[in-house]
C-alpha cells in the first residue's frame, strides 16, 4: 500500500481521511501533540512538526509516496516560507515523494470584473495573500520540473459546509456592497474540495491547476441574501464602497474589491469530479432553516 502525508490538516483534509485511509497507509503532520488521537481515530498515523520549524520536519524524508499539501502560506511576507521548508525536508533523490497535490487559491488571478475564466487565465494577484499563493504554486512547478515528479494544483475559492455559513456575520448585521457595486464571488463545498483532493492524487499532472468551484454564478451580496433568506435572518444591509470602509476591516475589504466568474469545466472533464453539492442554493434546499 502506497503512503500518503497530509500536511494541513484541518476540516478538509478530516473529509477526506476516511476515504484516503482505506486506499493509503496515510500520516498527517500535526503542530499540536493534542489533536493526534483525533486523527488515529480516522485512521491516520500522526507526524509531530512545524511547517514554520524546518528543523521539526526531520521525519518527513522518505516518509511518503504521494503528498496533499494543504497547509496555507504565513500571514506576512511575499513568499511562501512553509512549502519551501516542506519540500526541503522531504528529500532528494529516490526518497522524493513521486506525486503532490497543492491546495491553492483561486484568488491567484485578481480581478477579473466580470469576465468568465478558466485556468489559461494568468495569475495577477492583487493581495498579498494570494502573491504568497502564486509564490508557492511556482515554487512546486520548479520542483516538479527539476525532479520529474507529478504535480497536481488545485484552486479553490470560498469552503463553505452546513457548518461553515456566514450566520454570524448576518446576525451581526454587517453590511454588503450595492447592488451596482457588487462582486461576483466562488464557492465550493468542502466535501467537494475534499473529494476533487482524492481524485487528484491518480491524476498524472505535470503542473496542471483545476479551479475547484461550483456551478453557482453568484456576486457576493446574493449569497448572503441566500443564506439570510433560508434561516430566516434579515438579510444584511447595502452600503457603497466608500461607506463599506469605514466599517470593515481591511481583510474583509479585500475580498470585496476582486470580481471572477470562474469556469469549472476542466474539473468535470478531465479530472472527472461529479459535484454532490452544485449549488449554494442546492446545498441550502437540503439544510433545516433553523
Amino acid at each position: 500500500m502506497q503512503r500518503l502525508l497530509i500536511v494541513g490538516s484541518g476540516d478538509v483534509a478530516r473529509r477526506a481521511a476516511p476515504w484516503l485511509s482505506q486506499h493509503f497507509r496515510v500520516f498527517a503532520l500535526l503542530r499540536r501533540p493534542d489533536e493526534a488521537e483525533d486523527w488515529r481515530q480516522l485512521g491516520v498515523t500522526p507526524v509531530l512538526g512545524d511547517l514554520d520549524r524546518r528543523e521539526s520536519l526531520g521525519r518527513l524524508a522518505g516518509l511518503a509516496d504521494r503528498v496533499l499539501h494543504l497547509a496555507p502560506p504565513p500571514r506576512e511576507g511575499s513568499r511562501d516560507t512553509r512549502t519551501r521548508h516542506l519540500l526541503a525536508a522531504l528529500g532528494r533523490g529516490q526518497s522524493l515523494p513521486w506525486g503532490l497535490v497543492y491546495v491553492s487559491t483561486t484568488g491567484v488571478y485578481g480581478h477579473c470584473e466580470d469576465a468568465l475564466i478558466d485556468e489559461t487565465r494568468p495569475c495577477r494577484p492583487a493581495s498579498s495573500r494570494a502573491r504568497r499563493r502564486v509564490d508557492a504554486e511556482q515554487t512546486l512547478r520548479r520542483w516538479s520540473r527539476l525532479n520529474g515528479r507529478d504535480l497536481v494544483i488545485l484552486r479553490a475559492p470560498g469552503i463553505y459546509a452546513a457548518e461553515r455559513l456566514p450566520l454570524e456575520r448576518l446576525r451581526a448585521g454587517t453590511p454588503a456592497l450595492l447592488q451596482a457595486e457588487d462582486v461576483f464571488s466562488n464557492h465550493i463545498h468542502a466535501d467537494d474540495l475534499a473529494r476533487a483532493c482524492c481524485r487528484a492524487l491518480f491524476h498524472r499532472g505535470g503542473g496542471r491547476s483545476f479551479n475547484v468551484v461550483d456551478d453557482s454564478q453568484l456576486k457576493m451580496g446574493e449569497y448572503f441574501d441566500l443564506v439570510a433568506d433560508h434561516f430566516q435572518l434579515p438579510r444584511p444591509p447595502r452600503l457603497s464602497r466608500a461607506a463599506l470602509a469605514e466599517q470593515l476591516t481591511p481583510m474583509q475589504q479585500s475580498f470585496m474589491a476582486e470580481s471572477r466568474r470562474i469556469a469549472n469545466g476542466r474539473l468535470k472533464t478531465e479530472l472527472g469530479l461529479r459535484l454532490a453539492y452544485p449549488t449554494v442554493a442546492h446545498t441550502l434546499a437540503g439544510l433545516p432553516p433553523v
